[in-house]
């Protein structure tokens, strides 16, 4: 998810989308497989992109809990069977994050370890509000709300999304969404299913266990969010991290400059591609430069180097931010009108996505004429349901002082960087848009097993401090991942896949910490989807 960054709605409401979000010592019997009489199972529509394995039902649930005899919504589910019916354990139900990822191929697309393809029925229940699962229709915006963006940006949301069925996006809220998880458990038939939730599946997740925890069994936290940043806070949270994270992936296509041929050091990486969002937007990026290197010092001045170095890093900031400025006032366009700018945001908190920046800077991968109008329907779908479900949920007052700043990045200048942050900090996200709930509060009430969380100590996505509150909620047991990729799950990464299964397998893992992972992309040929499924 990127931010447009300008006055367009469609450019605030994608920064919004660029935030955009179990202990037992004693190995359970392998598990019957669970009749499900209820549900009829049949291919899933393709635009989940999940595998041919994988079998969909769709389900009923209460639009309201409280009132369980009253209207119902349907839910889509997916179903990966465990390929070893004699070794299967018993129901594994996991959510990538958003809030409003698509859920439905979430275990087709990730390359889960082998013996929990094998031994788990992996499900995916879809959140409610998102495609397949009685989504938001949320109308275009016209141009005279352009407007309405800055000034009352919650309000114009639930305007255009809740003008047919008002009462539906009231509902959508993080412990709804748990409780229809708690139906489509009842209606598999089991008694306990284990829970795997990335990012924002790290609240869904721990929403379920803490108001069902005799239905819980092992609950996996991968990537937390502290739930004291719900939702205001959670955007600001990421802005250095995510500035830091930009100046790790430009010194790796540097160290990869065999390949990439863009330049030997950051600052040279950066050049490269600062020029080629210039020529996509006319505008040069905000983003300060990361420190310069010996390398970058001109022949003429090496007799003062440390000199020019000092100088050039210590004003890096101030100059990007005044060049934006002058070429955004003099010209017309605006930095983020440039699709790589947002690709770039997309692929800090994952190097596997580093080489097809990497290649889409020199040229070697190229831009669609058209998106694909699958990925497109995905992409809205996810935007209107973070945007509603932020609003709906915000625990954290706004800073009224921030609006100025607020405005001037996102409508004027178009950061993606530090915009995201401050749209929400200011209360511009939400303004006209009160809660409609105060979140379930979260805490370990007497599960029977000791909930398992993974941590990478640089994640920029889920920064590591502050996914310590989760985990002090919680009671989990932490394994600390280095490197900063965001999201664990799927990157063929033998030690802490094994712990993973093993902690799946008897409620335990004496493993706290492992290596960075590898990258697994190719580091020359594009994916076949561009940067992929976000």
């Amino acid at each position: 998810m990127t931010s447009r960054g300008s006055v367009r709605v469609g450019r605030l409401y994608a920064v919004a989308a660029a935030v955009a979000l179990a202990v037992g010592l004693l190995a359970l019997p392998p598990a019957a497989a669970a009749p499900v009489p209820e549900l009829r199972w049949g291919s899933c529509p393709p635009i989940h992109d999940a595998l041919p394995a994988a079998r969909c039902a769709t389900v009923q649930v209460p639009l309201d809990h409280a009132n369980p005899d009253g209207p119902t919504i349907d839910i889509m589910i997916s179903r990966l069977a465990a390929r070893d019916p004699a070794r299967r354990r018993g129901v594994l139900i996991g959510n990538p994050g958003g809030p409003g990822s698509d859920a439905i191929g979430m275990f087709s697309r990730l390359p889960v370890p082998d013996d929990m393809r094998d031994e788990w029925d992996l499900v995916a229940v879809q959140p409610r509000g998102l495609l397949s699962a009685t989504p938001l229709k949320c109308r275009p915006v016209s141009d005279s709300e352009q407007l309405a963006a800055l000034t009352e940006g919650g309000a114009l949301q639930r305007r255009r999304c809740a003008a047919s069925t008002p009462a539906y996006l009231r509902t959508i809220t993080t412990e709804n969404t748990a409780r229809d998880i708690e139906a489509v458990r009842r209606l598999l038939g089991e008694q306990k299913v284990s829970l795997y939730g990335i990012s924002y599946g790290t609240l869904l997740m721990s929403t379920y266990a803490t108001l069902f925890p005799r239905h819980t069994d092992r609950l996996v936290l991968d990537s937390g969010v502290n739930p004291a940043l719900v939702w205001n806070g959670v955007p600001a949270s990421q802005t250095q991290a995510f500035k830091r994270r930009m100046n790790e992936m430009m010194a790796w296509i540097a160290k990869h400059d065999n390949i990439y041929h863009l330049g030997r050091t950051p600052l040279a990486v950066y050049h490269q591609w600062s020029a080629e969002i210039v020529a996509e937007s006319g505008v040069p990026p905000s983003l300060a430069a990361p420190p310069a290197q010996v390398g970058d010092v001109p022949p003429g001045l090496r007799t003062v180097t440390q000199q020019y170095l000092a100088g050039v890093n210590l004003t890096a900031d101030t100059r990007a931010r005044v060049e934006n400025l002058i070429v955004t006032l003099t010209r017309p366009g605006v930095q983020a009108n440039s699709l790589l700018l947002g690709i770039t945001r997309i692929a800090a908190p994952d190097r596997n996505k580093w080489p097809f920046l990497a290649m889409r800077i020199n040229g070697r991968s190229q831009p669609k004429a058209e998106p694909d109008p699958e990925v497109v329907a995905i992409l809205t779908s996810l935007q209107d349901l973070q945007s509603v479900i932020m609003c709906n949920e915000n625990q954290v007052p706004a800073q009224p002082f921030q609006l100025p700043a607020s405005a001037f990045m996102n409508a004027v200048v178009g950061d993606v960087f530090d915009g995201p942050g401050l749209y929400y900090q200011s209360g511009m996200a939400c303004t006209g848009a009160p809660a409609v709930t105060t979140p379930v509060a979260l805490a370990n009430k007497n599960l029977a097993v000791q909930p398992l969380q993974i941590q990478a100590r640089d994640d920029a996505q889920t920064p590591y401090r502050e996914s310590l509150a989760l985990q002090r909620l919680m009671g989990s047991h932490l394994i600390t991942v280095g490197g900063g990729d965001h999201a664990q799950l799927g990157r063929s990464h033998p030690p802490l896949d094994r712990a993973i299964v093993d902690y799946l397998r008897t409620g335990t893992t004496s493993v706290t910490s492992v290596p960075e992972p590898p990258i697994t992309a190719s580091l020359t040929t594009p994916p076949r989807t561009g940067i992929g499924r976000l």
